[in-house]
């Protein structure tokens, strides 16, 4: 089943030098339960074409749709849409450096759900899967940087999303942490039947996908 499907993707940014086109009328299909990987050289549009499917950004045009619905990024109801379809993990984690590992993974379900104690109570399960139960009470500067990137993950999996986007989530990490990181993405992906769109610039993380696509002058190809 279609889970996710762009078509005609636009997208440009006014500069100093002029108008710069980084998506020129792009189109995507990703199924339901799929890893899907998206390479192509730095400054390519790979970022951007993950916040236009993530909707944290609006094409100039093209739609974009989720189960056969069209998505309108301007819609009221957009940010509940996402916290509770969407799961996101970035380059950079963005943790709450006042909130514990546990708050910072509990805090989109209890947004979702204002239940705090079910919310920390789910947050500890999946630091237990993470292998990071012992760190839970532990504040962002007092992990490392796999460590770090472990509580994302969990932040991003904790309203159990029907996709989650991924945006160089290795970009940080040495290879063996870089590894571990797949290798629980991909663990979710089987047990789950969880649905990963990731940005990359590490052609390892491409061989173990069901699909690798290019982003090269504002499209894609196979």
């Amino acid at each position: 089943m279609c889970l996710l499907k762009a078509v005609n993707l636009k997208k440009s940014y006014i500069e100093v030098s002029g108008e710069l086109e980084v998506l020129i009328g792009l189109n995507l299909e990703v199924n339901s339960g799929e890893m899907v990987a998206i390479t192509g050289e730095s400054g390519s549009g790979k970022s951007t074409l993950l916040h236009l499917l993530g909707m944290l950004d609006k094409p100039d045009e093209g739609d974009i749709y989720y189960s056969g619905k069209k998505i309108n990024v301007q819609d009221r109801n957009v940010n509940e849409f996402r916290n509770k379809k969407i799961g996101f993990v970035f380059q950079f984690h963005y943790l709450l450096e006042d909130f514990s590992a546990e708050e910072n993974v509990a805090m989109p379900m209890f947004l979702a759900t204002k239940n705090l104690n079910k919310s920390i109570k789910e947050a500890q399960n999946l630091l237990k899967t993470l292998d990071m139960f012992e760190r839970k009470e532990h504040y962002p500067n007092q992990l490392s940087g796999g460590e770090q990137q472990r509580v994302a993950v969990a932040r991003a999996l904790i309203n159990k999303p029907e996709i989650i986007f991924a945006d160089e989530p290795t970009g940080n990490l040495d290879a063996k942490h870089s590894n571990e990181l797949m290798e629980l993405l991909i663990k979710f992906n089987k047990i789950n039947g969880q649905t990963f769109v990731i940005v990359t610039h590490e052609l390892d993380i491409a061989k173990v996908v069901n699909k690798h696509f290019i982003l090269e002058n504002g499209v894609l190809r196979v």
